[in-house]
């Protein structure tokens, strides 16, 4: 083996320290403009509500597949109407689906539909019970309902018609993963529109959240391959299409409540901007407690979410009426969730 000459060792370092330094500023050029977006959240954060910020009597609240396929029983919507009594829902998104990926949905899902209709409305006069229903798109892996077939479409409005026939005041969907910009979607909600404003039923959908930078979803569209937000124009589109929309505004990929906060904030003022006045826009509070990618349980607090909701609302239309939260999901929620919502929302 040749010996390494000094200038070959020299070479040799030149090149290490080389090496170091464009690491550390490639790590600087990634991590500088996270850092600046976590601290504008956190700043986003601060700051008193504005007075009269609190329900408006338009809440909702998704509820479990149990309570349409025979595990539930009158003692069970008793129980649940104690709970609800004294709080600002007045949507129940009960779980009906999930729809088959031809847009089909076969009658046996929901047996105890018309039971549980007449029961909410003998326990809690006043609030309506829609059909929750749900796919996975073809939109990121080969299986999954395809929107751009016109069959798929007509098939979830017949679906629609059916559960509307079986009792259920309304419609709500949640699709995805729904790419902004999908105009299959939005020529599907245009029929569904059409049917329940016959039926004076309701529709409402499940929204991504919108991008916290413009174009933000073209980008981790290419990085991630999933691109996950809306933009704030698609979100405006689906809006003037429907009766409701819930911003699912979980799963956030924010490390702390102030951050979370700061984030929802955000969302809602984002949200209220393009929403019509004449459709109820509410959103999402996270009531369950897992961890995993994209959602800290320490983090996603429904107390933080209450707070950056009041906030965003503050900032933006403090007197807007058509305005509520969601809670997702019955099952999951705790006391501290109930008691987060009644003492920084209902009080």
């Amino acid at each position: 083996m040749v010996p390494e000459s000094a200038a070959e060792r020299a070479r040799r370092r030149r090149w290490a320290r080389w090496t170091r330094r464009t690491a550390y500023v490639l790590v600087l050029a990634l991590l500088l403009p996270v850092l600046g977006a976590e601290i504008a959240l956190r700043v986003n954060y601060t700051g008193d509500p504005a007075d009269g910020t609190y329900t408006r009597g338009r809440d909702a609240i998704w509820l479990g597949h149990a309570w349409v396929d025979g595990r539930k029983k009158d003692a069970d919507v008793a129980a649940l109407a104690r709970e609800l009594k004294t709080t600002g829902i007045r949507d129940l998104y009960v779980h009906a689906g999930p729809l088959e990926h031809d847009g089909t949905l076969p009658a046996s899902a929901y047996p105890k539909a018309g039971w549980l209709v007449k029961a909410v409305h003998r326990e809690l006069p006043g609030v309506r019970v829609q059909a929750w229903l749900g796919d996975v798109l073809a939109t990121e892996t080969p299986d999954g309902m395809r929107l751009e077939r016109a069959g798929t479409r007509a098939a979830v409005v017949r679906s629609t018609r059916a559960i509307l026939d079986a009792g259920f005041e309304g419609a709500h969907f949640d699709l995805e993963p729904l790419h902004s910009g999908d105009r299959d979607y939005l020529s599907l909600l245009d029929s569904l529109h059409r049917l329940t404003g016959e039926r004076h039923a309701q529709l409402s959908v499940a929204a991504h959240q919108i991008d916290p930078l413009p174009g933000f979803h073209s980008f981790w569209g290419t990085v991630a391959g999933h691109p996950k937000w809306w933009s704030q124009e698609f979100f405006g589109e689906v809006a003037r299409r429907v009766d409701q929309i819930a911003v699912m505004s979980y799963d956030t990929m924010q490390p702390l409540q102030s951050t979370y906060g700061g984030y929802v904030a955000q969302q809602t003022a984002l949200a209220l901007e393009v929403t019509p006045d004449s459709t109820d826009l509410l959103m999402g509070l996270p009531f369950y407690h897992e961890n995993r990618f994209g959602h800290w349980n320490h983090a996603e607090t429904a107390a933080a979410g209450v707070r950056g909701v009041r906030l965003g609302l503050s900032r933006t239309d403090a007197d807007r009426e058509r305005f509520g939260v969601a809670l997702y999901v019955d099952f999951a929620a705790t006391k501290d969730d109930w008691t987060a919502y009644r003492e920084g929302w209902v009080r």
